[in-house]
């Protein structure tokens, strides 16, 4: 079985498989569900109960040149319309560099997507027009199912990825530092 599909086996039938069909009829552009709700039900599917990582929220970044922030909070009220017991964080990576100072401009979801703070949060998960999933996984998605916690090469020497990294591992002593 290759890692795309055992990564979808893993999603199916979890709260991911219920909300991406949701997210794709906004019709955002270049869309990818990623981050820790990824990561989280990944991790958790594989450790099992005693890895404390849930979903915090869905991570949902698009690239849209022409869009503004306005874009951002329609999509994020019709999905918490549709499920009011989770939060959705939308963001459009074509915009990031105007609104988070330091942020480099970036070229496409996928540009964005890969400078992440670790290597298993850059894992983008979406459905194409026919419903069939769809994976972005920039650096593979051996760290994500071996609990591997290896800052993207942007962020190597970045306190905030090695503080976000403790954090994953007082919740689920099974993951190990890269």
């Amino acid at each position: 079985m290759n890692s795309n599909t055992r990564l979808q086996m893993i999603l199916a039938d979890t709260p991911i498989d219920t909300v991406l069909p949701a997210i794709a009829k906004l019709n955002l552009p270049d869309w990818w569900l990623a981050g820790g709700a990824v990561r989280n039900t990944v991790w958790s599917s594989i450790f099992g109960n005693d890895c404390g990582l849930v979903i915090k929220d869905f991570d949902i970044a698009f690239f849209d040149i022409e869009g503004n922030r306005s874009q951002e909070l329609a999509a994020k009220t019709t999905l918490t319309e549709q499920f009011p017991d989770d939060e959705f964080d939308v963001k459009n990576q074509a915009s990031f560099a105007r609104w988070r100072l330091g942020s480099r401009t970036y070229t496409s979801t996928e540009d964005a997507l890969a400078e992440w703070l670790h290597t298993a949060t850059a894992v983008g998960v979406r459905l194409d027009a026919q419903g069939q999933w769809q994976f972005f996984t920039p650096y593979g998605l051996d760290d994500l199912f071996d609990g591997i916690i290896r800052p993207t090469p942007a962020h190597t020497h970045n306190l905030d990825a090695d503080n976000k990294a403790s954090g994953f591992l007082q919740k689920c002593s099974y993951l190990r530092l890269a």
